[in-house]
């Protein structure tokens, strides 16, 4: 029997876990469930804790079964990679993948439910077709932005307030601005072993302007009625009612995460355009990850709930912190 080409391990030692998984990226996922519940005006509670608990799960499984996957390609590129370099078998890795998948759908079923699982599934099953056939093609960009896509709209299953159809309509938008976002990260991270035109970064940075600009942009009002006749719309309605959250702290607040999402992700993009050598590229891609963070407590203090979008945008500095010991690319 031909013997392994990757060099042989017994116990697994936690930082090897952790790099495996990119155990400080996960931080960025709790954010997409927590967004699309508010948005979809689902009450924060256990069931929201425990959908954020299954998707981080199927995040940590995604990664690990991506370095099962790129095993070959990694003992040329980054030997230092926890497969390649002996410290995780590859068949524990890929264990590790089927372990959390299945863990993550479980959560996903004991928390929300049916409809819930039947939003983890497509999500599970978007994972693995990337890791293991999409990655490479030109269709991978979009069923990483698809995963995020339902990862928001996860949340926006969970039990109680409105019907799920009203749910997932009020949580299209959220969605749709993570998934333009993990796209164009997705995008540059193809050259971040060998560099990239400048012309690859300065479109990953025209998208993060427009996202800024759309996370930041107030909610549309209403339609004001005249109060002699509820059925008519006035014809000049207060200033306040043609923009009612402009002013408002949830506005305020929403404003000020979009921009620190757009200083985050922007700026190491901007270096990128001005120098796109591989380090470079890598540090846009991590800025990337770790602006996803206030990019979704923008969109969940955009839905009103502030003192939410104050937890999750705690966990950008504990992100940044904690992937100076493990790399999150």
């Amino acid at each position: 029997m031909p013997r392994s080409p990757f060099p042989q391990t017994g116990s697994v030692g936690l930082a090897a876990w952790a790099e495996l998984v990119r155990a400080p990226a996960a931080l960025t996922v709790p954010g997409d469930v927590i967004a699309g519940a508010v948005s979809a005006r689902r009450p924060l509670g256990r069931h929201i804790v425990g959908l954020a608990a299954a998707s981080t799960c199927l995040y940590w499984a995604g990664m690990a079964l991506n370095d099962y996957a790129d095993r070959e390609t990694d003992a040329r590129e980054r030997s230092h990679r926890p497969v390649p370099s002996g410290r995780v078998r590859p068949g524990t890795a890929l264990a590790l993948a089927a372990a959390g998948t299945a863990g993550g759908l479980g959560l996903a079923a004991l928390s929300g439910g049916r409809r819930s699982l039947c939003a983890a599934v497509p999500l599970a099953a978007l994972v693995w077709a990337y890791d293991l056939s999409l990655k490479s093609t030109p269709f991978g960009p979009a069923a990483m932005a698809g995963a995020r896509a339902l990862d928001v709209l996860l949340g926006a299953t969970a039990p109680g307030g409105p019907g799920t159809e009203a749910a997932l309509r009020r949580a299209l938008r959220p969605a749709a601005l993570m998934a333009a976002h993990t796209g164009a990260v997705t995008v540059l991270s193809r050259s971040e072993v060998e560099g990239a035109h400048p012309a690859l970064p300065a479109a990953a940075l025209a998208v993060t302007a427009a996202v800024t600009a759309a996370a930041a942009a107030p909610r549309a009002a209403p339609p004001h009625t005249d109060a002699r006749n509820a059925a008519t719309p006035a014809a000049h309605p207060p200033r306040a009612a043609r923009h009612p959250l402009f002013d408002t702290p949830a506005h305020c607040a929403s404003t000020v995460l979009a921009g620190l999402y757009g200083v985050v992700a922007g700026a190491a993009q901007y270096a990128a355009v001005r120098d796109p050598r591989p380090d470079r590229v890598q540090l846009a891609v991590r800025g990337g990850i770790h602006a996803m963070v206030p990019l979704q407590a923008s969109l969940t203090a955009r839905a009103g709930a502030v003192a939410a979008a104050a937890s999750v945008s705690a966990l950008l500095p504990l992100a940044r912190r904690l992937s100076r010991r493990v790399s999150v690319t």
